[in-house]
């Protein structure tokens, strides 16, 4: 059984993949949302929450929550794009990964770089 807010994001979910919100659509408010789900604030935000971390939301400050635009994983180049929004956590962790690893590989290339230089150094006698 799902939670309050897993239910309210799902929702929202459909209503995007269907057509029935777009790219740059405002999001129903927070009291749209408690209204129309019976759902305490803390649900909504934790919607709202997963949302923007699954990549389906972004908020704008003093504005308000809005459809992220159409940036989606397993475009197959037939126009018929995949519905996973790109940007959510995996899509993150993956970024994260590799920026990881370009980070260790130049740090490797700097430790030796260091070591050469300090092994030039000893042999001159300094």
């Amino acid at each position: 059984m799902l939670l309050t807010f897993e239910v309210i994001a799902e929702a929202l979910r459909e209503r995007i993949s269907s057509g029935g919100l777009n790219p740059g659509d405002a999001l129903p408010t927070q009291a749209v949302l408690m209204a129309e789900f019976g759902a305490s604030s803390l649900s909504v935000q934790k919607a709202m929450a997963l949302l923007k971390q699954d990549g389906y939301a972004i908020s704008r400050p003093g504005k308000g929550a809005f459809v992220a635009h159409p940036h989606v994983a397993g475009d197959s180049g037939d126009g018929e794009a995949g519905k996973t929004p790109v940007g959510g956590t995996s899509a993150r962790v993956a970024a994260l990964e590799r920026a990881l690893t370009e980070t260790l590989d130049q740090l490797t290339a700097l430790l030796a770089r260091v070591e050469a230089l300090e092994a030039a150094g000893t042999e001159r006698g300094c």
